[in-house]
């Protein structure tokens, strides 16, 4: 099998609107959470989200391209943009017909669906629907954009598997490259679903938290008083390329994709299986991919949201596969600053342990206050603080509503 390298990565965070920005925010714990400004929330039991801040969608794309889109894909745009600059990819030197997109959504266009059917439905007279309805809201047209603007020929479409949407993408992609079905493929996910529909569907579901009186710090992942999560939104490219390939063009490499896994709870529709056994599964499945002991992991992004059920059964799995005492291996949840991405969440959180790789640093799990039992203090959660710590070896998990689990690893080359 072919060696597959990352060469480029963009983001686009509630805590920075590029990689630059994004990587201070880890650095300094900054917390994403404000009240909600996309729309008049002062009726719902959650009024707050980790929205983007000082961003204008026409900094970087033309107002009429840019309204045929829903947010999601124009973010998607954004960030492929920035990753494409940052890899030093010249496309007229690329087979194109060798590059690819495999994205990842867990809800496609949220807000196109809530406001133009809306706007068409409860119109006096006969209904009548733009005809960028469908495009805009359709989950797979993000790659579809992508694909239409560099010309890239190769596989081309969307995976959906909720908050693991962007992760089970990536891992696709590092598939088609190793097993020499296309030379580059450009992967992450995108997803802008702060509007009403989304807050108040999840927070019937009581899946929110709820401290709107203290929003900062209400992302509290591995806290004991924890109340559920922070609705995030963005995206996240990444180039993965062949590492000759790479190599050849001398391309900077960022780190080496090794492994990875997928698994399913087949437990709860919306709950983690209670002692973790999907998720013991997956990161097995993963260090076996990459041909690796557990003892060789140095740090690993957890998909820990804030949500009582969801952390413990995490932190019971990682305990599992890596042991009870692992002071030398680092855990964080950077949806503590970000929010939760949803789809998304897999791709940007991947990005933050490429950035912690390549500037000595682990992100710190922030908001943490009071310990709590079930999860003890015998691992090394990072709290509140980023610690320096050079990475080899670096572990993201991701996983969604349905049971579906991904672990993707990728050391330093």
């Amino acid at each position: 099998m072919r060696r597959v390298v990352i060469t480029g990565i963009g983001a686009l965070t509630s805590i920075g609107n590029n990689v630059a920005e994004y990587t201070e925010g880890l650095k300094n714990g900054t917390s994403g959470a404000g009240i909600i400004t996309r729309f008049d929330a002062a009726r719902f039991r959650t009024r707050f989200a980790c929205e983007l801040k000082n961003f204008n969608i026409e900094d970087h794309l033309h107002r009429r391209e840019a309204r045929r889109m829903d947010p999601f894909s124009q973010y998607a745009m954004v960030v492929t943009e920035e990753a494409i600059q940052h890899s030093g990819l010249e496309l007229d030197k690329v087979n194109l017909e060798r590059a690819g997109v495999v994205w990842g959504s867990g809800i496609g266009g949220f807000e196109t669906m809530e406001h133009d059917i809306a706007e068409a439905t409860l119109r006096e007279g006969d209904p009548k629907y733009s005809p960028f309805l469908i495009p805009k809201l359709i989950a797979d047209i993000a790659p579809g954009h992508i694909s239409i603007k560099y010309g890239f020929m190769g596989p081309n479409y969307t995976t959906v598997s909720a908050c693991a949407s962007s992760s089970n993408a990536i891992s696709s992609a590092f598939d088609y490259i190793r097993f020499n079905k296309a030379d580059i493929m450009i992967s992450g996910g995108s997803e802008a679903a702060v509007c009403k529909a989304s807050v108040g569907g999840f927070s019937s579901m009581k899946a929110l938290s709820e401290r709107n009186d203290d929003f900062a710090t209400a992302s509290r992942p591995f806290d004991k008083d924890r109340d559920g999560f922070v609705l995030g939104e963005g995206a996240g490219a990444l180039i993965l390329e062949e590492y000759e390939h790479a190599k050849k063009r001398g391309a900077t490499i960022l780190a080496e994709i090794i492994g990875g896994g997928l698994t399913a709870d087949a437990h709860h529709m919306t709950a983690p299986h209670p002692e973790g056994h999907g998720v013991i599964r997956v990161m097995k499945l993963a260090l076996q991919d990459a041909g690796i002991n557990a003892d060789d992991v140095d740090y690993i992004n957890t998909h820990a949201t804030s949500t009582p059920l969801g952390d413990i059964a995490e932190v019971k799995a990682i305990k599992e596969v890596f042991g009870e005492d692992r002071k030398d291996l680092n855990i964080s949840a950077t949806k503590s600053m970000t929010g939760h991405l949803l789809g998304a969440a897999g791709a940007i959180e991947l990005i933050a342990g490429i950035i912690g790789m390549n500037n000595d640093f682990i992100p710190p799990s922030i908001n943490h206050f009071t310990e709590d039992p079930e999860i003890g203090n015998k691992l090394n959660l990072t709290l509140n603080e980023a610690q320096h710590r050079k990475l080899d070896v670096v572990l993201s998990n991701t996983f969604g509503f349905g049971g579906h689990n991904s672990s993707i690893l990728i050391k330093k080359v």
